[in-house]
């Protein structure tokens, strides 16, 4: 009893926040994917200081080209003989980038469409919701080549493109958390007092609302990824001789057959990075609703 009193009192100390991480920190799979995560961007980060871009990642050694993985190179090295495993680690940098930034671009846009369609409703709202549908109707894919096709093929350009596609989520996701929170009486209590509809929204409704889309963030960022990827391999997205995975796995499969490593390691990181993102995604769900998870039987 003495136990369960003393577990209540350190937990109703704790802020919003630290019960937040306390649950996250009990779901091993959130906290493996973080671990990943974690690695992944502090190799991004220093990945000038950990290797030489033109002498390590770009640089050709002809004599060293196909060779199968091994201690000297753990990956292999590609056609022009470049190592693999740096050419994976940098690439990184790309991939994530691309990633956290068209996830960015996609959470501006659609949190603020997706505010004002529920908080004003009418008009507004049937105008916001129809055009979302309408670009929701179109496969992602095909819009990101277009959106390409139109601006031209560069990293920044794949950006938006792959964000682009990712705006009705965030539209829809924002707009029924704020159609939950809209009638609540201290969004009154704001108007009673003068605040203007532009700080209600601001400071008051998209404060309650960040749950759900916290959690679509990290999901979309793994999307984001696969996305990018995908236009890379279609030779529509970083240019080459940059290493990001997307290009990687698609210098590769003219080699297959007899080497089929050159897909394989980039594809892996691929999904296990994906897979992590993920991970973390639903370990955050979990631990930011937890009622959810009672609900479903967990």
């Amino acid at each position: 009893m003495k136990t369960v009193v003393a577990t209540e009192k350190v937990r109703k100390k704790r802020t919003r926040f630290g019960e937040v991480m306390h649950r996250l920190s009990k779901n091993k799979g959130a906290m493996a994917g973080l671990a990943i995560i974690a690695i992944l961007v502090l190799i991004a980060v220093f990945a000038d200081v950990l290797f030489d871009y033109e002498n390590q990642v770009i640089a050709m050694n002809i004599s060293d080209r196909l060779q199968g993985p091994s201690w000297e190179h753990p990956f292999g090295t590609d056609e022009k003989g470049r190592d693999m495993f740096i050419r994976i680690l940098y690439g990184s940098r790309y991939s994530l980038a691309i990633g956290a930034v068209a996830v960015l671009i996609a959470l501006a846009a659609g949190m603020v469409l997706g505010a004002v369609a529920g908080y004003y409703g009418g008009a507004i709202e049937e105008i916001i919701m129809r055009v979302t549908d309408i670009f929701a109707s179109v496969p992602y894919m095909l819009m990101a080549i277009v959106v390409i096709s139109v601006l031209g093929s560069s990293t920044l350009n794949l950006m938006i493109a792959v964000g682009v596609t990712s705006i009705p989520a965030f539209v829809r996701i924002t707009r029924a958390s704020v159609l939950t929170v809209r009638n609540q009486e201290y969004l009154e209590a704001a108007k009673a007092i003068g605040r203007t509809n532009k700080a209600i929204i601001l400071f008051h409704i998209l404060p309650n609302c960040l749950s759900p889309i916290i959690v679509q963030v990290t999901l979309r960022i793994a999307s984001a990824i696969i996305s990018a990827s995908g236009l890379s391999f279609l030779g529509l997205g970083v240019p080459k001789p940059s290493p990001e995975w997307g290009s990687l796995l698609s210098a590769g499969r003219g080699f297959i057959r007899d080497s089929g490593y050159l897909t394989l390691f980039p594809g892996l990181v691929i999904m296990i990075t994906v897979m992590a993102f993920n991970l973390l995604g639903d370990g955050l769900r979990d631990a930011l609703d937890p009622k959810l998870k009672e609900r479903k039987g967990g």
